[in-house]
């Protein structure tokens, strides 16, 4: 079918000026409104009012213009239906074959610092949504385009053959539908938030397509890298790549991971991951010492491992780096020196991320086959907790600097974990086991003759006393874990008889 009326009423106009002066080259009669008309009147396009469509005015501040049987029987006519050509001759109403809208930028309204309620309300478009799924849903006889990037799709069409395929119509109604699914769901979400409902009856979340990945988890799986609209900006979806490969399905997962961990300290930290566990962990005076202690946590895992600096990358540290195999360090920033260092290296990943964003409260979304699970991240610390010395000996004031680290790794450890720490760095990490001795005992076999006088932190209570008997052979002085075991009593007295300092804290950490 010719095109031979369309309306066109975009809020961003890019490239709207020459794709309308293509149209009228065409013979196609042009409808717009407001600014949009205004822009194709400047550049000598002819076009017809909307007014001078409907017989009425744009009313209340524009709010009602495009709301009107003269527009939408236009748009939702079937055309080979007669009892539908009837109705538009008896009312006359012409038909409209091409729509081009684009919604009022909500969005980019809502992400201002300063915006006010009234401000957000005004930018809900009414006319352009009612228009784009008017025209979508009836396809079949309209062209519907919301994107600029399909502009130069349709023209071709109608160059080459003078109507738009169902094809191209089909897939152009499916975007239109994708795109105010997506306006809605930020919009309830912007209202929901402001009236604090934590669990709506009903969620509706939105992503745009950052990137297609080369395969998934795995190369025979297929997968996509998506970013929420107005998401944390500390983040691997809005992290800056710097230099190196793209990323991968698993290097972002190990990336995600590494960020969540480095942020749970304000000193100097280092964190190394694999497989989405941390492998190394140190803290300094300085980013070299810290990245060095991680280091010396695990230099078999860290190899080809995830790095995550919270401070920037200097050229001493750098250095450390390029003597070693790495996918990806990321960091608040690089100097010029470390970045001359480590771009010798062609496929290393660098990346920055605001970290100035790093506790901004987002909720956890998890799939599972026919659902989604919604949590609160776990935002819980040492500083809420209500920490409670349960053995006869408190821990040393070293001992206790050992003990926060560890509590700050074990977290961020899938359970069942144990982490060991000692002298600014983990030793020790066991991860994932079915049982909590066999985590601990993974965690001191790693950790070697460096388990003496080091501290252990795990991340849920001990059913049994005998992670404390295992903890106290390897010579570990001191640790920490949630309580609360109806057998607390001999963990404690195990803990007393080797002399260990033990500490609960009332909160467990499970990771799964």
């Amino acid at each position: 079918m010719a095109v031979k009326r369309a309306l066109l009423s975009v809020s961003n106009k890019e490239g709207i000026v020459p794709f309308a002066k293509q149209l009228a080259e065409f013979g196609v009669e042009i409808i717009s409104t407001g600014g949009t008309k205004k822009a194709l009147e400047e550049a000598g396009i002819p076009v017809i009012s909307i007014s001078d469509v409907t017989g009425f005015p744009e009313i209340l501040d524009g709010r009602v213009k495009t709301l009107h049987p003269m527009i939408h029987g236009g748009l939702l006519a079937i055309r080979d239906n007669e009892h539908h050509r009837q109705q538009l001759d008896e009312h006359h109403i012409q038909p409209i074959d091409l729509v081009v809208v684009n919604l009022y930028p909500f969005q980019q309204t809502i992400a201002k610092s300063d915006v006010t309620f009234a401000e957000a309300i005004e930018n809900i478009d009414i006319g352009g949504p009612t228009m784009l799924r008017a025209a979508a849903k009836n396809h079949q006889y309209v062209t519907v385009v919301v994107d600029p990037a399909d502009y130069d799709t349709v023209l071709q069409e109608l160059k080459e053959y003078g109507t738009v395929s169902q094809e191209t119509n089909l897939k152009l109604a499916a975007k239109v539908f994708r795109h105010t699914a997506a306006y809605d769901a930020m919009i309830a979400e912007y209202l929901t938030n402001l009236v604090g409902e934590e669990h709506p009856e009903s969620l509706t979340v939105t992503f745009e397509k950052k990137q297609d990945l080369r395969y998934g988890e795995n190369p025979h799986q297929k997968a996509a890298f998506y970013k929420k609209p107005l998401g944390s900006s500390f983040s691997i979806a809005a992290a800056k790549q710097l230099h190196g490969k793209e990323l991968s399905y698993n290097n972002i997962n190990d990336a995600n991971a590494a960020l969540q961990i480095v942020k749970e300290f304000t000193e100097p930290a280092a964190v190394a991951v694999k497989h989405m566990n941390p492998c190394g962990v140190g803290v300094g005076a300085n980013i070299y010492e810290a990245f060095t202690r991680a280091y010396e946590a695990d230099p078999t895992s860290i190899f080809g491992g995830i790095i995550a600096l919270n401070r920037e990358v200097d050229k001493d540290t750098a250095l450390k780096m390029h003597e070693i195999f790495l996918e990806i360090v990321i960091a608040p920033s690089f100097s010029k020196e470390a970045l001359e260092i480590l771009t010798q290296k062609k496929n290393i990943r660098l990346l920055t991320v605001d970290f100035a964003a790093a506790n901004k409260k987002e909720r956890f979304l998890v799939s599972v086959q026919g659902g989604l699970l919604v949590q609160e991240q776990d935002r819980y610390t040492l500083d809420d907790a209500q920490i409670k010395v349960v053995t006869k000996r408190e821990p040393t004031e070293k001992e206790w600097e050992d003990l926060k680290l560890a509590w700050k790794v074990v977290k961020h450890v899938k359970s069942n974990a144990i982490v060991l720490a000692k002298d600014g760095m983990t030793i020790g990490v066991g991860a994932g086991q079915m049982n909590r001795v066999g985590a601990a005992k993974i965690a001191v076999e790693q950790a070697g003759e460096k388990a003496q006088g080091a501290a252990l932190a795990s991340d849920a209570f001990f059913p049994m006393d005998d992670t404390v008997e295992a903890a106290a052979k390897a010579g570990i002085t001191a640790i920490i874990q949630p309580g609360g075991s109806i057998r607390d009593a001999d963990s404690i007295k195990k803990a007393d008889e080797y002399g260990i300092a033990m500490v609960f804290t009332g909160i467990r950490h499970f990771k799964h």
